[in-house]
C-alpha cells in the first residue's frame, strides 16, 4: 500500500507536468502539479476507505489527476 502511494504522487506528478507542457492547461506546471498530486491523493484515500475504484491504482490515479484538472480551475475562475 504504501508503494502504491509513492506511484500514485510519481504518475500525478507526470500527468500534471505533461498537461501543461502539451498545452492542455495553462495553470503553470507547480500549480498543475500540486492540483494533480491533490485529485490523486483525495481519490488514493477514497479507495482504501470504501473500495471506489476504477482498475489498477495506476489507471485510478490518472483519471483522478485529468479530473482534478479539469475541475479545480474551471470551478475558482471568475464568474461575471
Amino acid at each position: 500500500m504504501f508503494l502504491q502511494l509513492f506511484g500514485t504522487v510519481v504518475i500525478a506528478g507526470i500527468v500534471g507536468y505533461a498537461s501543461e507542457r502539451s498545452g492542455f492547461t495553462h495553470n503553470g506546471y507547480i500549480q498543475s502539479i500540486i492540483i494533480c498530486v491533490g485529485g490523486a491523493f483525495l481519490f488514493f484515500f477514497l479507495r482504501i476507505m470504501f473500495g471506489i475504484g476504477f482498475g489498477s491504482p495506476g489507471f485510478d490515479a490518472i483519471l483522478s489527476s485529468i479530473g482534478a484538472l479539469i475541475i479545480v480551475p474551471t470551478h475558482w475562475r471568475g464568474r461575471k
